[in-house]
């Protein structure tokens, strides 16, 4: 793509950065097929390519962000399936992080959008705000369907439907400290994430890793002082927000790294790996930090990642359940992490199958669907059709926005792929998830029916 940016404008190291992205596209279109917004709206304009064409006119003439912009670019889920598709490289990411950022800047969004993207950043990224919270929408969920119909409200009818019916209490586990590998032979030492919304949602998610790690030998740190990762703020164009988080956790994690050191960081939501991957591009022009991300970008590693790196002993129990594996965006798109977790599970003893259109986003997307609820309720629904079209008994997938938003509509169980695995590797069996086969001892080798990656299954 041809660009006409002023030297003035290059000089500045975000602009010249989203021109290099810029030249790379070469208009080929292949981008609209995976884009769930284009595939569901039919405007070309909700789709990368027509973005694109936006925020090159925008970027390239200097002017502050408009309304149409402003609908396009909030359209994006930031599913990234753009990135997997392109022939040509486009950093579409970080084109569309920058045009972000350049919206908060220069364009006034009305008064119930700006009350309600404030208060998502006031609480969200904040566990015991975001707790608080979740226990008051109680008292307002009777209301949702009447907030919904109310244009200016619509978000937040959007967000008590969302609200769980009870919210778990905090864990004592989450608390910055040591949790020592068992066993004389020790496999590692590794830091946690224990990060925000999640935290709140489904504290069992990271207990269970620590778990099930610590049974593998490996210890597992808990810094003091990490925090949210900073992505619910940054795909909002909160770029000092993001960046605070960023450094944060970095100080955390480099004290961690000098206190004994670490073979990785472990993260078991997707949508903060893809982030914390990019902290070292998102810190680059910070001096004091710009070797420091760098670092804790390399280690950072998604959950099911670091597993498939180490040696795993055989499964306890081999439950044989059908398991449809949701890939979460920023799990395939972002981090490009396709194959350990099917393979893992399937090593577990698990038959998995992947639903149809798995490119195709679920409609989460942090903070999308409360900001954009009818979009997300079509990819849902749409998704959860898929799922459901498999025959499985449980879905698995490891982002906890996915498994907050497929829950909402699916009929299956929803969980957190590593329950799994800590249930077929002598943890407890997940609530609402059946039993398909009964428990095989692991010391009986003979006993344990053989499953590889080769057998998975997929629907046609």
């Amino acid at each position: 793509m041809q660009t006409n940016f002023s030297a003035a404008q290059l000089a500045d190291p975000h602009v010249a950065e989203s021109e290099k992205i810029l030249r790379k596209c070469v208009h080929c279109g292949f981008c609209t097929a995976t884009c769930p917004t284009y595939v569901t709206l039919g405007n070309e304009l909700d789709s990368p390519r027509g973005r694109i064409y936006l925020i090159k006119d925008m970027l390239e003439n200097g002017r502050p962000a408009d309304k149409q912009i402003v609908t396009h670019i909030d359209r994006c889920l930031s599913c990234l399936a753009c990135m997997t598709t392109c022939p040509s490289g486009v950093n579409y990411m970080h084109l569309v992080d920058h045009a972000r950022v350049h919206i908060e800047e220069t364009y006034k969004r009305p008064l119930p959008d700006r009350l309600t993207r404030a208060m998502l950043a006031l609480v969200l990224p904040y566990p015991s705000r975001f707790r608080a919270a979740l226990k008051l929408a109680k008292l307002g969920q009777p209301f949702a369907g009447l907030l919904e119909k109310l244009p200016a409200l619509k978000p937040l009818g959007a967000m008590l439907k969302l609200a769980p019916a009870s919210v778990p209490a905090a864990s004592p586990m989450a608390s910055p400290g040591i949790h020592a590998g068992q066993g004389t032979s020790k496999n590692g030492r590794v830091a946690i994430l224990t990060g925000c919304a999640q935290s709140v949602l489904d504290p069992a998610i990271n207990d269970t890793t620590i778990a099930l790690l610590t049974r593998l030998g490996v210890e597992v740190v808990v810094p003091e002082g990490e925090g949210c990762c900073g992505a619910l703020v940054h795909h909002m164009g909160r770029e000092a927000a993001a960046l605070a988080s960023a450094r944060r956790n970095v100080d955390a994690w480099t004290r961690a790294i000098d206190q004994g050191g670490l073979d990785a960081i472990v993260i078991t939501a997707s949508g903060c790996g893809t982030t914390i991957k990019d902290y070292g591009f998102m810190l680059r022009l910070d001096p004091a930090y710009a070797d420091k991300a760098a670092r804790v970008s390399a280690l950072a590693r998604d959950v099911t990642e670091y597993l498939a790196s180490i040696d795993l002993p055989e499964p306890v129990r081999q439950p044989g359940t059908i398991v449809a594996y949701h890939s979460a965006c920023s799990m395939q798109h972002g981090q490009k992490i396709t194959r350990q977790p099917k393979e893992l599970l399937a090593k577990a003893g698990f038959v998995v199958r992947e639903p149809r259109e798995g490119h195709l986003c679920c409609g989460s997307a942090g903070t999308y669907n409360i900001l954009q609820s009818e979009i997300s309720a079509q990819l849902r629904d749409r998704k959860v059709r898929n799922i459901e079209a498999t025959g499985a008994e449980i879905v698995a997938t490891g982002n906890i926005g996915c498994i907050t938003q497929i829950a909402s509509a699916a009929k299956l169980p929803v969980v957190h792929t590593i329950k799994l695995l800590d249930w077929a590797y002598g943890g407890p069996q997940p609530d609402g998830v059946p039993d398909s086969r009964a428990a095989v001892a692991a010391e009986d080798p003979a006993a344990l029916p053989a499953y590889s990656a080769a057998s998975l299954s997929t629907t046609p």
